[in-house]
């Protein structure tokens, strides 16, 4: 019986296409939940098999096709078709496509365990995986407005300034005109709040609390 503990390297097996050796390739980052260790494992598999940019192109090219098919998704998530029924579905979807074994071999897994709802949040957590294993670094900004031109390359420049040598910051830009002024940036494991809104909620605070 799989624990928690072997799970990664139960799914290892499952994603493996030949008997190589089934040690782990550590990820560059460390996900929990099911679905950061299904992730984990078929990060560890592609990586082994030289296709982690391969598995991420079919995550991607899938969940486009399965969003664009409506009937195919609820083909898939119906309770109702047996699980038999499911696999032959992908089977016969998987031989449109160009798609690696080891997508193949992913899909056949969620449908085997009864897990294909979770597909969506085990392809973000590997496309999370890949982005640190590419020294990406994500940020997020938002702001009361639209950044201009020199403000947002001011910005960028300045946020540079947190990442290491070989790494690359990937910025996304929200615009939420509840903040009222000033910007809200998460970086990485750090947050600051420089927007406005909270300033005035301190000293609405600060006030309350000499009354």
């Amino acid at each position: 019986m799989a624990t928690w503990s072997n799970v990664p390297r139960v799914m290892a097996r499952g994603f493996s296409t030949s008997s190589a050796s089934q040690q782990l390739v550590k990820a560059p980052i460390q996900l929990f939940g099911t679905n950061g260790r299904y992730a984990t494992a078929l990060y560890s598999a592609a990586s082994k098999q030289k296709q982690l940019e391969q598995v991420e192109k079919d995550l991607k090219d899938i969940h486009g096709r399965l969003k664009q098919k409506g009937q195919l998704m609820d083909m898939l998530l119906n309770p109702s078709l047996k699980r038999g029924q499911k696999m032959e579905v992908i089977a016969s979807a998987m031989a449109q496509t160009k798609a690696s074994k080891l997508t193949a071999n992913l899909l056949s897994l969620l449908a085997e365990n009864g897990r294909l709802a979770s597909l969506e949040g085990i392809a973000a957590s590997y496309f999370t995986i890949m982005s640190a294993h590419r020294g990406e670094i994500e940020c997020e900004v938002t702001t009361a407005k639209p950044l201009d031109g020199p403000l947002q390359q001011e910005l960028e420049a300045a946020l540079k300034a947190f990442v290491k040598p070989g790494q690359s910051i990937q910025i996304k830009s929200t615009v939420d005109p509840t903040i009222v002024g000033g910007m809200i940036v998460s970086i990485g494991d750090k947050y600051v709040d420089m927007s406005t809104a909270s300033k005035i909620k301190k000293y609405t605070d600060l006030i309350q609390a000499a009354i």
